[in-house]
């Protein structure tokens, strides 16, 4: 899944050329679900960076808590908010890092995902506005997940899905047709990411120094094998 985000204090054009910035990136060490983040999306033809609550949140949502941080892309169409979403509310979010965890006989071992040139990346989301009276909205968005390859099997069996640079105004674009959308739902190249260990003072996500991502092993990545964490 995707439990924390790693997301360092990069200048927009590192991402992705040609964005407006309405809102200065939020970046952190350990961003966890339920608070606010940085996203990329389209408005009046042209790629905004914008926040958004990290919790999609539908107008009948009546308890905040139940706000769901990431949907499945295989069942996208099989609930009518993420449906709408993916015709017309298509967003990235910019990471510089994924922490997931894995169960060892000593507990929960976290582990940070980066590209393995460890240059920023694009996670897939989907963004909805909810009206809290006549005068005041605020958006909220999930992130979407797809199933992994290697490096990543012995880790974690989904991951958000990795947008390229090269295809982000296709998958923002509200104009793309949802069923081509979707064809850009797929796990990353295996090549593209790798995986350490780091240290587990990143399970307290009240954590927020940036050594959280401090690597406590070597990297592990298609060609390599498992890294044994203790």
């Amino acid at each position: 899944m995707a439990g924390r985000l790693y997301i360092e204090a990069l200048a927009p054009g590192q991402w992705l050329a040609d964005v407006r910035v309405d809102a200065e990136l939020i970046a952190s060490p350990n961003l966890a679900p339920r608070n606010w983040l940085s996203l990329l999306r389209h408005q009046n033809g042209e790629v905004h960076l914008g926040r958004a609550f990290w919790g999609f949140t539908p107008s009948w949502l009546e308890v905040l808590d139940h706000a769901m941080h990431c949907a499945r892309a295989e069942s996208l169409e099989e609930r009518a908010m993420f449906r709408e979403a993916l015709a017309t509310r298509r967003c990235l979010v910019p990471v510089s890092g994924v922490y997931i965890w894995k169960s060892l006989p000593r507990g929960k071992q976290p582990f940070l995902v980066t590209r393995t040139d460890r240059a920023p990346f694009l996670l897939a989301g989907l963004w909805c506005r909810y009206f809290s009276d006549i005068h005041t909205a605020f958006d909220s968005m999930a992130l979407i997940t797809t199933t992994v390859d290697m490096p990543l099997t012995p880790l974690t069996d989904r991951f958000p899905v990795v947008i390229d640079a090269a295809r982000a105004h296709a998958w923002l674009d509200p104009a793309t047709p949802p069923a081509s959308a979707r064809e850009l739902l797929a796990p990353a190249a295996p090549a593209l990411l790798g995986a350490f260990p780091v240290e587990r003072l990143v399970n307290n996500p009240a954590n927020q120094q940036w050594h959280c991502a401090r690597p406590t092993g070597h990297m592990m990545t298609a060609t390599h094998g498992a890294v044994r964490a203790e």
